[in-house]
């Protein structure tokens, strides 16, 4: 069956337009204050209400759609952003990728490495682009960052640190209802897993992994994974909802740390600072206030015009869905989805196997003594 073409071409110079499917809180502080001042052209928003659409479209200068797929209909629409629950974002992102449009998905965009590699096979086959939005990469400090590691600041990198976590809200919100995707691990965890990736290797796998579940909310509200790579440089990733306010990480080196102390969600006006510690030495570096989301649909506007710029992102998409399967499969036991399995527990033993097992390491200086007296002297 031949597919029909329905992805947009732009002229040279030309802005796309793009178009945002649901008027979520984060799209309305965050997103279109960016898109507004990005080389995207915003042509619409859409809502399940036409009430809702109206009033932020009449805030935003753009039109108003009532309805996610006539969104997708919409003349001058070229590409969408998805701000919705977690559990939409594989449905919708398909649905634009069909209809021909750009996709940009709120993170985390999809659960598993194969519902990624498909999107991806859907948006290389009709020449889109797919990306997931990670914000806070587009922030110069991690750049900064990456540049120190790079020239030998902290001398060879040997572990990452990395903490993301939120204090608890009302417990109605999405990101405590499970059947919209919510949890920890999605809402906060996906962060110190992605900022690993900067600097673990194509190798990076999951080495380990634990989630605490709110038997009352039904969801996991902290956890903790480890990651490592064939280099061995390990990555800690801790994360939760019910913690005092943490957006850090540091990397350890042979000679060095380096910490950054406002990772993942700076203001636009803030101005993080990275603390670089060597020997007796330490050193502040003020980071430039940047707005990250900003940022994030430049970046985005680029593969959309570029189509050189989208493998990159494809591949980024693919490699997170997988670890953070392979985080949630490591922590409940299972194997995730088109992954390999984790690799077994080691045999429990019983109380009188493992005395045996461990010799005399295990006694009590008492036990030692005792058995020490029991023992035949020399002969004569």
């Amino acid at each position: 069956m031949e597919i029909e073409d329905l992805t947009p071409v732009l002229e040279s110079g030309q802005s796309a337009g793009i178009g945002i499917i649901g008027c979520a809180d984060i799209a309305i502080r965050r997103a279109i204050p960016a898109i507004l001042r990005s080389p995207f052209r915003l042509a619409a928003v859409a809502s399940r209400s036409r009430e809702k659409a109206e009033d932020v479209a009449a805030g935003a200068g753009c039109t108003a759609v009532e309805g996610y797929e006539r969104l997708l209909e919409t003349p001058g629409v070229d590409a969408v952003y998805v701000p919705l629950p977690n559990s939409e974002h594989a449905k919708w992102a398909r649905l634009a990728l069909e209809a021909g449009k750009h996709v940009l998905l709120e993170k985390p965009a999809v659960p598993d490495g194969d519902s990624a590699r498909e999107l991806v096979a859907l948006a290389e086959e009709r020449s889109l682009a797919v990306m997931e939005n990670f914000a806070f990469l587009r922030h110069p400090q991690h750049e900064q960052a990456r540049a120190l590691v790079a020239d030998g600041a902290i001398g060879e990198l040997r572990s990452y640190n990395g903490a993301f976590g939120i204090p608890p809200t009302d417990p109605g919100q999405i990101k405590y209802q499970a059947d919209l995707g919510g949890g920890a691990l999605w809402e906060v965890g996906c962060y110190p897993v992605r900022a690993a990736q900067e600097y673990l290797g194509e190798s990076a796998r999951v080495l380990g992994a634990g989630l605490k579940s709110d038997p009352e909310l039904g969801v996991d509200v902290s956890g903790v994974a480890l990651l490592g790579d064939d280099e061995g440089v390990t990555a800690h990733c801790a994360f939760g909802l019910s913690h005092g306010y943490r957006s850090t990480y540091d990397l350890w080196g042979s000679e060095g740390r380096l910490v950054l102390e406002w990772a993942f969600t700076p203001s636009h006006s803030a101005r993080p600072v990275l603390r670089l510690e060597q020997r007796d030495r330490e050193t502040r570096i003020l980071a430039p206030a940047f707005d990250q989301f900003l940022g994030v649909f430049g970046t985005f506007h680029d593969a959309v015009r570029d189509p050189a710029a989208r493998a990159v992102h494809h591949r980024d998409l693919v490699r997170q869905a997988g670890l953070m399967a392979g985080v949630r499969a490591h922590a409940l036991g299972a194997r995730p989805r088109g992954g390999a399995p984790p690799p077994p527990p080691p045999p429990r033993l019983s109380a009188r196997r493992r005395r045996r097992s461990s010799g005399c390491r295990w006694r009590t200086p008492r036990a030692r003594r005792a058995a020490a007296s029991a023992r035949p002297g020399p002969r004569r």
